[in-house]
């Protein structure tokens, strides 16, 4: 027979896995590739690999507040492409605006496209899969009319810093994905709107009858989706110095896998922004793992579509055990 303290112990155990699981794999995946690959601990790589993520991890952020309140957005990388011609537009040829203006353009130009998704979603009760869908397709024509399907060259210096810059040794762009993610992380975790996400994506009917505006919420959680898509952009377009009519196709799905091997539910209601983070970076780690080992990026998106298909797997036995 099982004693009760062994009995106990296995639930401890299973708690523990289930809780820190994600960063136990993030510090194992750590250890292996410094191991396989001698070129993995180097400075400049680590730096590399937190400049590739720092996209991805402004869009997982987004991403975090809509799957909380059980919805999706399959629209970000066309949302990323097109607020990146928008602002790349502004800071070319002798005529460039101030960067700043354009950062602001671009932040609008995704956020207008976010209320329009969740316009969609909340008072026409359009379902999320379909409006984002359909947006994903709306906004990657406008970008190729916008472009004129060309890319938009010689951008400004001043722009070109903000992918490119550095602050005392840290790129610019992991300085503004850390600015975004802490102001995300209090939001959530010491906010009453963030109590209020989680609340709507737990229980929407409960919430309702609390007294919370469910609607607006979950309204707004597509404009920050679509705000924060068009901050990426910026920064994308920043770093590759050109806004391209292609770029950010397949962007949904590395921003999707790192909320999810986060631990947050697509059910809704259950997630943690710090472990959005530790999904990003494992994210981030894999791919500049496999580069460095030479795989192709063929298997690298098995890989990753994959690890989501396991990570979602694990979220519904987690959630039958509960």
């Amino acid at each position: 027979m099982v004693s009760a303290s062994q009995s106990m112990s296995g639930m401890n155990l299973g708690k523990f896995i289930a809780r820190y699981g994600i960063v136990i794999s993030f510090v194992l995946l750590f250890v292996v590739l410094s191991l396989a690959s001698p070129n993995f601990l180097s400075t400049n790589n680590l730096l590399n690999v937190l400049r590739q993520v720092s996209m991805n991890g402004v869009l997982a952020v987004g991403m975090t507040f809509v799957i909380l309140t059980a919805g999706i957005d399959l629209s970000i990388g066309s949302l990323l492409a097109l607020a990146g011609a928008v602002a790349a537009s502004l800071v070319t040829g002798a005529d460039a605006f101030n960067p700043l203006v354009a950062v602001a353009a671009g932040v609008a130009t995704g956020a207008l496209c976010g209320a329009i998704n969740g316009g969609l979603i909340a008072y026409f009760k359009v379902p999320a899969f379909v409006a984002t869908l359909g947006m994903l397709s709306v906004a990657r024509g406008a970008t190729l009319l916008y472009s004129g399907g060309r890319p938009i060259p010689n951008l400004s210096l001043e722009f070109r810093w903000l992918g490119q810059g550095l602050v005392l040794g840290i790129p610019v762009p992991v300085i503004i994905f850390a600015i975004v993610f802490a102001v995300a992380a209090i939001v959530l975790r010491y906010s009453i709107y963030g109590r209020r996400v989680y609340a709507v994506g737990g229980n929407p009917r409960s919430a309702k009858t609390s007294g919370i505006n469910t609607t607006g919420i979950i309204f707004s959680v597509y404009v920050i989706m679509g705000a924060l898509a068009g901050l990426a952009g910026v920064m994308l377009t920043a770093r590759t110095t050109s806004a391209l009519p292609q770029a950010g196709i397949g962007y949904e799905l590395d921003a999707i896998a790192a909320v999810v091997i986060g631990g947050t539910s697509l059910t809704g209601g259950i997630g943690r922004i710090g472990y959005t983070l530790v999904g990003v970076l494992i994210i981030g780690m894999i791919s500049n793992g496999l580069d460095l080992m030479g795989v192709s990026s063929y298997y690298q998106q098995i890989i990753k579509g994959s690890i989501i298909v396991l990570a979602v797997l694990i979220d519904r036995s987690r959630a039958g055990r509960e």
